[in-house]
């Protein structure tokens, strides 16, 4: 069976693999003359990239790329980004790559036409209102791994390099108009990222899952996605090639995206701090605090764990999805504790007191205080 569709939900997605070749056509269809490929260093040298600039050079769209792109994008990235796409009279941005691709190029877009700091529109009540609707050029996206959903998201987690802190930079025009999700693209990827990112969409699809906030159509993507990534991910991870098993997982990566519209938690409310102070990968460090947040959480979220593990015929209940979670972890390779990703505890009470205001922390089933996010990342270190 041809894994090939069209979904216009919640954006246009074009789904397929050898898709990336539409590249031009969806830029033009979106009134893009000159576009800007947004990119990380590491993405900017390979030669899904140098295709992807072809095909727009070939079809008379210029030949234009930004990588200048931090792991963990900042806002001396975004500054430089929305530069470089004023100085190249650019019209409109392909996002290309992983999260942190995705999540800057779709900024630089928002910022290129507004006149106000970009902490200006953080994902506090209205903010986003502040922004000019009309500066915010059009974005098509083209995600390279499989993890963040970043392709389908409202939102860019932009780091504040004075601060170290993780901020949520949200619009509804953050949504890019195109989605190319191309499996092909994410053959190459190392299995530590086939790992990393798959477990970030795992996380993704959890949270929401277990989030008390109301949405019953994120609840049962959520739960799907849970079930694409249980089937598919050992198997993207064992053979890289496997074009079936990188299918599912990038739609797993898209409705992770999708369903946290119901709300994260202490995954990630613990990960961003990590992140944001130490580098590590985002979707690696939610692996590794996944099981300690877990069970923090059981209380409340018992009965649901048991009805998923029923669901993704994992047999024990709760008890039974916590050792399947574990199981998974160390097949993928994933470490037991955050200090094999380089985190000391001499930072325990800064990370804390970040956690608990992160913007994810309110979506915990269980209050997350600041003495629990202490305890959790004694845990976790």
């Amino acid at each position: 069976m041809s894994i090939t569709a069209n979904w216009s939900y919640p954006t246009a997605i074009k789904f397929g693999a050898g898709r990336i070749a539409e590249l031009a056509d969806h830029c033009k269809a979106v009134g893009m003359k000159k576009p800007l490929l947004v990119t990380d260093r590491g993405l900017s040298t390979m030669p899904i990239t140098k295709n992807a600039l072809d095909i727009l050079e070939a079809a008379g769209l210029g030949r234009a790329m930004f990588a200048e792109v931090d792991p963990n994008p900042n806002d001396k990235n975004l500054e430089a980004g929305v530069k470089a796409f004023k100085d190249g009279g650019h019209d409109g941005v392909v996002a290309f790559g992983g999260g942190s691709g995705l999540d800057l190029g779709k900024a630089i877009a928002f910022m290129s036409g507004q006149t106000r700091p970009v902490w200006d529109f953080e994902d506090i009540g209205d903010w986003w209102t502040r922004a000019n609707p009309d500066g915010i050029a059009p974005i098509v996206a083209v995600p390279t791994t499989a993890g963040t959903g970043s392709e389908v998201g409202r939102a860019s987690v932009i780091t504040n390099s004075e601060t170290h802190t993780k901020k949520v930079i949200f619009h509804p025009k953050f949504l890019p108009s195109v989605t190319i999700c191309d499996p092909e693209l994410t053959v190459g990827m190392p299995k530590v990222i086939t790992a990393g990112t798959g477990m970030d969409a795992f996380a993704h699809c959890l949270e929401a899952y277990c989030s008390p906030f109301y949405h019953p159509m994120s609840q049962g993507i959520a739960l799907e996605g849970m079930r694409l990534v249980k089937e598919y991910l050992p198997r993207a991870y064992k053979d890289g090639t496997d074009i079936e098993a990188r299918a599912h997982m990038m739609s797993a990566a898209a409705m992770g995206a999708v369903a946290f519209q119901k709300g994260l938690g202490a995954i990630h409310s613990l990960s961003h701090p990590v992140g944001a102070i130490y580098n590590t990968h985002h979707g690696m460090t939610n692996a590794v605090v996944m099981p300690p947040v877990l069970t923090f959480n059981r209380p409340a979220i018992e009965a649901k764990i048991t009805s998923a593990a029923a669901y993704l015929g994992i047999a024990g209940g709760f008890d039974g999805f916590f050792d399947y979670v574990l199981r998974l972890r160390e097949e993928l390779g994933v470490p037991d504790k955050l200090s094999a990703l380089g985190v000391g505890t001499d930072r325990i009470d800064e990370m804390s007191a970040m956690a608990i205001v992160d913007p994810t922390a309110g979506g915990n089933p269980v209050e997350l205080t600041l003495d629990a996010a202490k305890r959790l990342f004694v845990e976790c270190i």
